[in-house]
């Protein structure tokens, strides 16, 4: 069997074309949307991370200001900065990228961020709105999958479809969007036993567990479709997935690589997002003020 690879990056075109004209409609009004990163560590590859949002935002017509805090900063300090992004006007939408110091609780920082900021989920509030239906923010991640799906006119409605990893970022948060759109969802994490109980019998396998192979050939029935959320830094620098790709080809009918998968839609999603937070905020302050 041949295996479709399920390349992010058109789709990914389209997403920050979406964003850019959103971007240029709010600027005819005299508003440009802006970003906030919020950045506490010296990792390498978070960094460029980060310069690739900012590099991509600015393509988009969307201001990104990078607060780089150090890589010692306190909780106290993270917080401080995030409700004062919070309350900024000129502020659209907000990141606190990780990792964060050691210490430094990221679910007790999350809190301080604005809903209607926050552009990547990461607040209780969004997880919960999100779970009964109310308007929020997915976390861009668990969204870039869908879009993917959606794209490629790959079902889920009434399909078998097992996620692998039950993170806020990414596992909780799909599985209620998957619900939202039909599908039977089976989490797996690992207290789950043998994957294969529940991948066999799979229409559709979302890994999202950070382990390098976790899943192969021998997991999967012929056809499935394989998304692969995992980013794992090798020895040598190289990306790969949670999926072990060289085993699955031929057995999966359709298959998202890494890199050019699941994360260039991801990047896209959060430019959308905060131009999508900016036209919520600009009609919230018209309604505020005929009210």
């Amino acid at each position: 069997m041949s295996t479709t690879l399920l390349s992010g990056r058109n789709l990914a075109k389209l997403i920050q074309q979406k964003a850019h004209d959103e971007a240029r409609s709010l600027e005819t009004e005299g508003l440009r949307p802006t970003l906030a990163v919020v950045v506490a560590t010296d990792d390498g590859s978070t960094l460029w991370y980060v310069r690739s949002i900012e590099r991509a935002a600015e393509s988009a017509g969307i201001n990104c200001r990078i607060v780089d805090l150090g890589h010692d900063a306190t909780g106290q300090v993270l917080a401080s900065v995030l409700k004062d992004l919070s309350a900024e006007p000129s502020v659209n939408g907000i990141i606190l990228q990780t990792p964060l110091p050691p210490g430094v609780d990221a679910d007790a920082l999350v809190g301080h961020i604005a809903p209607e900021k926050d552009i990547d989920g990461a607040n209780p509030l969004s997880l919960g709105r999100l779970a009964v239906g109310q308007p929020s923010f997915a976390p861009a991640t668990a969204r870039a999958v869908t879009e993917i799906l959606d794209h490629f006119d790959i079902p889920v409605a009434g399909r078998n479809v097992v996620v692998i990893g039950r993170s806020a970022v990414v596992g909780k948060p799909l599985s209620l969007l998957l619900l939202e759109r039909d599908a039977t969802v089976t989490v797996c994490h690992s207290r789950s036993g043998a994957l294969e109980k529940y991948t066999r019998t799979a229409d559709v396998v979302v890994v999202a567990a950070g382990r390098t192979g976790l899943l192969n050939g021998g997991h999967i029935s012929s056809g499935a479709v394989v998304i692969d959320v995992g980013t794992n830094v090798l020895s040598d620098g190289s990306l790969v997935g949670d999926v072990d790709e060289a085993s699955v080809r031929g057995i999966a009918g359709a298959l998202t690589p890494v890199p050019g998968g699941v994360g260039s839609v991801t990047t896209a999603l959060l430019l959308l997002h905060t131009a999508e937070a900016a036209r919520e905020q600009s009609r919230a302050l018209v309604r505020g003020a005929a009210g």
